[in-house]
């Protein structure tokens, strides 16, 4: 592919699991910090899509920072203050935000889940694996992590399915089976206060305050709790718009990221037999090879920053004011930091992959959480299996945010 067929902005292009990787792949050869147009009213963007240079974006939030938003559209300063979460936040505050609940998502915490996690997981494959033919993302990908984040938000059973669909039509905004209201209609400016511009979000607004108002002054550790009742290090409480945005977050990034990544393995192990085959014979291979799925899935195409000053990137100089997006996709597939990086190895060793940020204050504050879910959904899957098979097209999500599959049909036989 040409320089002069790239275009980050389509979200069309991003269908067909073939044309983004062409992209990235001419982007890093030809101009690896590249200056991408786009549709008014927006202005254009630096394209980042090396390794090394990702790295050192991320990595520098004075110069390139989040306050500014992580996503392509342009948000006005009023804006940015209704809909601040986490991580457009920078400096000590984004440190505060992130120790309300970081012990929730230590090591340690997350290691407790594990025998609830393999309970879960039989309980999701049962279901599942007795129909014979069935959506893998609707029946595992989608109905097991959303289970642990409603155990760790203490809602309902009842209640996951509405936590899925608000998940979908929030992160699906550019995706017309999901979006109550397209990203670049106008009638979207109707919503343009709300995150990604969505009506779902006041459902989640309105959700998650009936749960805070319930255990407001309570001893309660879930999560809804502890936002609720602690107060941050720096002595600074939540406002409202801050625990709204909170919720929302962890509804939305506690599902959707770990499900696609689910999804994208199990197609590649579909499309890879020989790698299936492997990890069935070799199971103390899982650990090396979820850090190979969550390199080749790239559940999160980007995020984007904001220079805050003159810099040069790449040979490249970049103005203040400029956005800098980060294309994590495209990182994990550059030739200079992984030998044949378009191909599917289980065993993959020093496996360098930026999904979740590396080094950065923003590292995903759920990739041990995501980690574990993933080793435990497939150390459970596999040995149950005789065969798998794809039973049907496979459907991807329209966008250029979310590297996500709608459906992928499967048809199983069991061991």
């Amino acid at each position: 592919m040409s320089l002069s067929e790239v275009d980050l902005t389509d979200n069309d292009r991003f269908l067909d699991g073939v044309t983004p990787w062409r992209m990235f792949d001419a982007l890093r050869r030809h101009d690896p910090v590249h200056w991408q147009p786009e549709p008014a009213p927006n202005s254009g963007f630096w394209a980042v899509t090396r390794h090394a240079d990702i790295v050192r974006v991320d990595r520098d939030p004075d110069t390139f920072t989040s306050t500014r938003f992580v996503n392509l559209e342009e948000v006005d300063d009023d804006l940015m203050e209704i809909r601040r979460s986490m991580l457009e936040t920078d400096g000590p505050r984004h440190h505060t935000l992130r120790r309300l609940l970081q012990r929730d998502f230590s090591h340690r915490a997350v290691a407790q889940y594990e025998v609830f996690l393999r309970g879960l997981t039989a309980h999701t494959l049962d279901a599942a694996l007795a129909k014979g033919r069935f959506d893998f993302v609707a029946d595992i990908a989608a109905d097991f992590p959303i289970n642990v984040l409603a155990r760790m938000l203490d809602v309902p059973d009842g209640d996951t399915r509405k936590l899925i669909e608000w998940g979908n039509r929030i992160i699906g905004n550019t995706d017309p089976d999901y979006a109550d209201v397209l990203l670049h209609s106008e009638e979207s400016e109707r919503y343009r206060n709300l995150p990604f511009r969505s009506p779902a979000a006041l459902e989640v607004f309105a959700y998650g305050r009936a749960l805070a108002a319930e255990r407001r002054g309570g001893t309660g550790t879930d999560l809804v709790s502890k936002l609720a009742n602690q107060l941050p290090a720096d002595g600074t409480p939540l406002s409202d718009n801050d625990f709204d945005n909170y919720f929302l977050l962890l509804v939305v990034a506690g599902n959707e990221t770990t499900r696609h990544a689910i999804s994208h393995s199990m197609l590649a192990l579909l499309q890879h037999p020989d790698q299936l085959a492997r990890l069935r014979e070799e199971p103390a291979l899982m650990p090396t090879a979820v850090e190979e799925f969550l390199r080749w899935a790239s559940p999160v195409y980007h995020f984007r920053r904001t220079a805050t000053r003159d810099v040069e990137l790449g040979g490249t100089r970049i103005r203040e004011g400029d956005k800098v997006v980060l294309w994590f996709a495209s990182g994990n597939r550059d030739e200079d930091v992984f030998d044949d990086p378009y191909t599917f190895d289980v065993g993959r060793r020093n496996n360098d992959h930026v999904t979740f940020g590396k080094g950065s204050p923003h590292f995903c504050l759920g990739n041990t959480l995501a980690r574990l879910e993933i080793r435990v959904i497939f150390e459970e899957l596999l040995p149950r299996l005789a065969d798998i098979r794809l039973a049907g097209e496979v459907r991807r999500v329209r966008s250029n945010f979310v590297n996500g599959i709608k459906e992928l049909p499967v048809e199983v036989t069991l061991a």
